[in-house]
């Protein structure tokens, strides 16, 4: 008996020492896995409704890469991966009230969490008979993991996410905006709505917002300095076509799209439609030179030329040469001169050269807002469309197209195609430039249209025009600015010329011995201070404007001011002012003007068919009326044939 009692209890012993050994080596792994080395929960054993969290990238590792969990929409970044738009992740907290316990105790611990709530609306809701009621939106992941861990039934999420620009107004119009869905709406938001969803790899823009930030702060300061009522700049890499930076006064904070006023979201530099004033004559010099009509040596009359009740004249402080070179004609502005030099190409030779250049057509760029330049019926194109368009009358194009056609006449002859995308070539700024012949072959969209040859007379007119002519004061030492000053009175809602009130540009190449970048800036409704002696024309305001971007920005995109070549590099821009003839050759001038054959036909022909000026008045008229009704309809500005020097 003693002994079978004895097995038993041994054989319990046994047992319980098993048991202890195993529940002690269960209870160690249960340590081991809960407190001393705890393992990450596996992605199924997280509930879908909370996101994982993003982790910490403190020293922006991953600036060039920024892909966020539960986020669908590309990020958007300048060419150094800087942010400027982003989707976050947020959520939508509804509940189904038949669930509810406690409406009351829900409402109250939610209030904890968000503050923002409506407590009494909210309690109505969660009191309600349906099975599906909202409670807030756009919720961050803290918010939602804390109302998760409140443990209320009847409390779900939905996920989400939420566009967001990090710089705010910077680039702002170019951004654009999305909508309630997270579909673009405006700007490159909305060109790129399909990539942006179907492509996380960030969108990479040529843009580069340190330069956008000192062309902005530039831009501000002399918007309020001349006391204008808006203005853009423009800067372009003339090798490729590269938007570097693109402002547009005044602007708007990106987050607050919905809020902006239609006149900040209005993108001056595309949308905008204004006459280019003598930057235009630019392109009637190139014009020129490349059909053979004239050359550097040939002159032109800037004597005043009367059409009907019309004249066409200089300022009338201005006081030179009744007849100019080529040179002369660009540094001085004179209207007159670059009408002859448009009689002399004719209409069809001009037409087709703005037709090429692109100023009849949409600038190809992306973003859904760029518009149609405002031009002549080519039917009526007669004597005086062709004399008023060869000094920037008559026309109204966006600033953007200014840009492209100066960038065409200074980088060898390309046409380029403008681009808010980074080319995979040439991601270094500050690299070498691209040489004339290699162009066409590193950027296949380019187009040449003026030889190198005179591509490099083009490049010594404009930088005698800041030298010697009107746009010295948009000098900038070491980097031999060049370029062309153009002032247009603007025409009111009624369809009335306003005297005194001018839009005032610059447009210019920099360095002009290897040029680089091309640099616009445009004052509407510019005001006179003390220190433009009461002038409000573009030599005094958009020019200064324009060397102080070029003096900041150059640094930033790796060009140093060159001074110690400076007498060697002036020596290889260098024109005179008045270019002798060479043996053999007989100048246009006193005496050999075809152009002044074709007025004084035209004027002939008038008067014979007892039209008048008919022509001149009709087709101003009309085109005075579709910029009045654009200008009040989206802020555009117009025509006007008037007396005007750069």
């Amino acid at each position: 008996m003693n002994m079978a009692r004895y097995k038993t209890d041994t054989r319990l012993l046994v047992v319980a020492g098993v048991f202890c050994v195993l529940f002690g080596a269960v209870g160690v792994k249960l340590s081991i896995a809960t407190i001393i080395m705890p393992l990450a929960p596996q992605q199924h054993q997280i509930a879908p409704q909370v996101p994982p969290i993003p982790k910490s990238d403190p020293k922006g590792m991953v600036a060039n890469d920024i892909v966020l969990p539960q986020v669908h929409r590309a990020s958007i970044v300048d060419r150094n991966g800087q942010a400027l738009a982003i989707s976050l992740p947020v959520a939508q907290v509804y509940a189904n009230p038949q669930e509810m316990i406690d409406p009351q105790d829900a409402t109250r611990k939610l209030k904890q969490v968000l503050p923002h709530i409506d407590a009494a609306e909210t309690l109505r809701r969660l009191s309600s008979a349906r099975q599906f009621v909202y409670l807030a939106r756009d919720i961050s992941p803290a918010e939602e993991l804390a109302i998760n861990n409140l443990g209320i039934p009847g409390i779900y999420f939905e996920p989400g996410e939420r566009r967001r620009y990090p710089m705010g107004r910077v680039a702002a119009q170019i951004m654009g905006g999305v909508d309630i869905d997270d579909h673009g709406v405006a700007g490159v938001e909305r060109f790129f709505d399909k990539r942006l969803d179907s492509n996380r790899a960030p969108l990479t823009l040529s843009l580069d917002v340190r330069v956008q930030n000192v062309v902005h702060d530039e831009l501000q300061s002399a918007m309020d300095t001349f006391q204008a009522i808006g203005a853009c700049a423009i800067v372009m890499d003339v090798r490729n076509g590269e938007i570097i930076a693109m402002v547009s006064l005044p602007d708007y904070d990106a987050n607050d799209f919905g809020h902006a006023p239609a006149d900040a979201r209005f993108n001056r530099a595309v949308t905008g439609m204004y006459e280019p004033g003598s930057t235009f004559k630019l392109q009637t010099t190139a014009m020129a030179l490349q059909d053979g009509v004239a050359h550097i040596w040939d002159r032109f009359s800037s004597v005043p030329i009367k059409v009907g009740r019309f004249t066409i004249s200089d300022m009338k402080n201005d006081h030179f040469d009744p007849w100019l070179s080529l040179p002369e004609v660009m540094a001085h502005s004179s209207n007159p001169a670059a009408a002859h030099i448009a009689l002399d190409a004719g209409a069809a030779r001009q037409q087709d050269w703005l037709r090429n250049m692109g100023f009849f057509a949409r600038v190809p760029i992306e973003l859904p807002e760029a518009g149609h330049p405002i031009i002549p019926s080519t039917r009526n194109w007669g004597v005086s469309t062709v004399m008023t368009v060869a000094f920037g009358h008559g026309v109204a194009e966006p600033p953007l197209a200014i840009v492209r056609g100066t960038a065409a006449t200074a980088n060898g002859g390309f046409l380029l195609k403008p681009t808010l995308l980074l080319h995979d070539q040439d991601r270094t700024p500050g690299g070498t430039p691209v040489p004339d012949t290699d162009m066409a072959a590193q950027t296949p969209d380019a187009q040449r249209l003026i030889s190198a040859e005179n591509s490099s007379i083009l490049r010594k007119i404009l930088r005698l025009d800041v030298t010697k002519g009107t746009g010295d004061r948009a000098e900038s030492a070491g980097y031999y600015v060049g370029g062309k000053t153009g002032t247009a009175e603007k025409i009111g809602a009624h369809g009335g010329y306003l005297k005194h009130v001018n839009v005032s540009a610059f447009t210019g190449i920099f360095p002009m011995n290897a040029p680089r970048y091309a640099v616009y800036v445009m004052l509407d409704s510019p005001k006179p201070t003390a220190q433009t002696h009461g002038w409000t024309t573009a030599g005094w305001n958009a020019a200064p404007t324009a060397s102080h971007i070029i003096t900041r920005i150059a640094p930033m995109m790796g060009l140093f001011p060159d001074t110690a070549h400076q007498e060697a590099i002036e020596n290889s821009l260098f024109i005179p002012m008045r270019p002798p003839v060479p043996h053999g050759y007989r100048a246009l001038g006193p005496g050999n003007d075809p152009g002044t054959m074709h007025l004084h036909e035209s004027e002939g022909s008038r008067h014979g068919s007892h039209h008048g000026t008919g022509e001149m008045t009709s087709e101003a008229g009309h085109l005075a009326r579709m910029h009045a009704a654009r200008d009040e309809r989206e802020g555009a500005m117009p025509l006007k044939k008037r007396q005007e020097r750069g």
